[in-house]
C-alpha cells in the first residue's frame, strides 16, 4: 500500500515543472496495450474476496502471445484464488543477477455505493482511467507487462535477466505474496535489486515539482497499552480507574515526540528538497542538516506532518476501549498505538521509550506481534543516475528525490533477504487529489502514459539498451 511517494514536496511556494495539457494525438499501439491490460486487470476483482490468480493468468496469456516460452512464464501460489505471476526475460550475460521489475496485483476493497462509478468497470473519462487499482497498483502492474511485451517484440536482449513480478496480497500482509515466493522459490525471484511502487512523482497545482525515488520504509508496529483493576459501583469512585490510567498514559505519548533521526536516505530527501522549498522550509532543512538537534528548525518541519513522519520515529494512538457498563467502575481499558519505526531504531528501543514515557507501572504495554527491521537500500549511482538522466530527458528540471516510504510495501520483504529496492514510476499524482485506496480511484492517461514511457527508457538503460 502505498501513496506513490507523494508527501515529498507540498508547499504552496514550491516550484517545479508546469505539466502539459493532455495530448490531442491519439495513443501509440504500445500505450493502448497498456490501457489495455489495464483495463482487464481493473475488471478482475483482486480484493481479499475475489482472485489475483485471474489477474495474473491474464497477465501470463498475454505474455505467452507476445511469444514468451511457456517455461519463462509461471503461475504461483499457495491457495487457488492468490497466484503471482512470475515472468522472465532472458538477458545475453548467465553470470549476472537479474533486474526484478514488480507491482502488487491485489487491491483493498471499495464500496460500490460510496463510489459515483462502478469500482470494478475501467471507465475512461474526459482524459481519466477511473477504477480500483488505477493508482496503487494495477497501473504499474499494467505498465511493466506492456514493457515487457514491447521488449518481446522488438527483439530486445538485455545484458542481464529481467523478471517480472506481479504478486498477492501486498495488501494483506504478502503472506501468499512476495513472502511466500522468496520462502518458496528463492531462485525464480532472486536479483540484483528490483523496481517496486512506492516513488513516484509529485505534482501540486499543475506542476511537476519531484520525482521521488523510495529507498527505504519505516518499520511498522503496534503496541497495546491496558490497565486492569477490580472496578466496583461508579458511585464510589477510586484513583485505579482503568481508562483514567490509560486515558493519561495516551496523553502523556501525545505529548512526546521521538529525537530526529537522520539516515544516508532522508538526508538526501531533504538535501534535495531544500532546492525547491519556500525559502523558510528550505532553511529549516538545510540547519537540521548541520544539527539534526535544532530544536527550532526541528519544529518548523514538524508541522508538517509529511516532513515531521521522515525526522521521526512516530507513535500515535489509532483505537481506544474500555468499560463494560455505565454505573460501573471500569475493570479493563485498552488503547491501541500504532508506531512507525524509522530505520536503525530498533522496536526494543521504541518499547523500552513508551514505557519511560507512560512512566506508569499500572499500565501494561506489549507489542501486538514481533516485527523486523530492514535497512535502507543503498543509494546506488547505476539506479540513481538514470533515474535522474531520464527525468530530465522527459521532465526538464523536475528534481530527483530520494524519499523514505513512511507505508508499506513489497520492498519490506526484498530487503530482508537482502535485495535492494527502489521505489520508481514514472506516474506523477497530484498531492491535492490523492485517492489511492479512497472513493473514484482514477489516474490521468497523460500520467499513466509517461510511466509508461519512462519505465521502458529506465529499464533499457538498465540493461544495456
Amino acid at each position: 500500500m502505498v501513496v506513490a511517494g507523494l508527501l515529498g514536496a507540498m508547499a504552496a511556494g514550491l516550484h517545479g515543472q508546469a505539466a502539459p495539457p493532455a495530448r490531442p494525438r491519439g495513443p501509440t499501439v504500445h500505450e493502448s496495450l497498456a490501457k489495455d491490460v489495464l483495463e482487464e486487470l481493473v475488471e478482475i476483482n483482486t480484493t481479499q474476496s475475489g482472485s489475483t490468480t485471474r489477474a495474473a493468468e491474464a497477465v501470463a496469456a498475454r505474455l505467452r502471445a507476445a511469444g514468451f516460452p511457456e517455461a519463462d512464464v509461471r503461475v504461483l501460489g499457495p491457495v487457488p484464488d492468490r497466484g503471482n505471476l512470475v515472468a522472465r526475460l532472458r538477458g545475453r550475460v548467465t553470470g549476472r543477477k537479474p533486474i526484478i521489475v514488480m507491482a502488487h496485483l491485489d487491491v483493498v476493497d471499495a464500496s460500490p455505493q460510496d463510489w459515483n462509478v462502478d469500482p470494478f468497470t475501467f471507465l475512461e473519462r474526459d482524459g481519466w482511467f477511473y477504477g480500483r487499482g488505477t493508482m496503487d497498483d494495477k497501473d504499474e502492474a499494467a505498465i511493466w507487462t506492456a514493457t515487457f511485451v514491447r521488449l518481446r517484440r522488438e527483439g530486445f536482449v538485455p545484458d542481464r535477466d529481467i523478471v517480472l513480478m506481479l504478486t498477492a496480497d501486498e495488501e494483506a500482509g504478502a503472506h501468499n505474496g512476495v513472502d511466500w515466493l522468496l520462502t518458496n522459490h528463492r531462485a525464480l525471484v532472486d536479483g540484483a535489486f528490483a523496481l517496486n511502487e512506492g516513488g513516484g512523482g509529485v505534482m501540486k497545482q499543475g506542476r511537476r515539482l519531484s520525482h521521488n525515488l523510495q529507498a527505504s520504509e519505516k518499520t511498522y508496529l503496534n503496541f497495546e497499552l491496558t490497565a486492569v483493576n477490580s472496578g466496583g459501583h461508579s458511585s464510589l469512585p477510586r484513583p485505579d480507574n482503568a481508562i483514567h490510567q490509560v486515558a493519561a498514559a495516551v496523553s502523556r505519548l501525545a505529548a512526546y515526540t521521538f529525537p530526529v533521526t537522520l539516515g544516508e536516505v532522508t538526508r538526501a530527501f531533504f538535501e534535495r528538497t531544500a532546492a525547491i522549498e519556500s525559502p523558510e522550509m528550505a532553511t529549516a532543512m538545510r540547519a537540521v542538516l548541520r544539527d539534526p538537534a535544532d530544536a527550532g528548525a526541528g519544529a518548523v518541519l514538524s508541522a508538517r506532518p509529511e516532513y515531521n513522519a521522515r525526522l521521526r520515529t512516530t507513535c500515535v494512538a489509532t483505537r481506544i476501549e474500555g468499560g463494560h457498563a455505565e454505573n460501573a467502575l471500569p475493570q479493563r481499558a485498552r488503547a491501541m498505538v500504532n508506531c512507525r519505526i524509522i530505520p536503525g531504531e530498533s522496536p526494543a528501543d521504541v518499547l523500552a521509550t513508551l514505557g519511560r514515557v507512560v512512566a506508569d507501572p499500572a499500565v501494561a504495554i506489549r507489542p501486538t506481534f514481533e516485527a523486523q527491521t530492514v535497512a535502507p537500500s543503498p543509494l546506488m549511482p547505476e539506479v540513481l543516475r538514470p533515474v535522474e538522466a531520464i527525468t530530465e530527458e522527459l521532465w526538464p528540471g523536475v528534481a530527483v528525490v530520494p524519499t523514505m516510504g513512511t507505508t508499506a510495501t513489497d520492498g519490506f520483504y526484498l530487503r530482508r533477504a537482502g535485495i535492494p529496492v527502489y521505489g520508481i514510476s514514472g506516474v506523477f499524482d497530484d498531492v491535492d487529489d490523492i485517492r489511492t485506496h479512497g472513493r473514484d480511484e482514477r489516474i490521468h492517461q497523460t500520467w499513466f502514459f509517461d510511466g509508461l514511457e519512462f519505465s521502458y527508457r529506465l529499464i533499457k538503460r538498465l540493461t544495456g539498451g
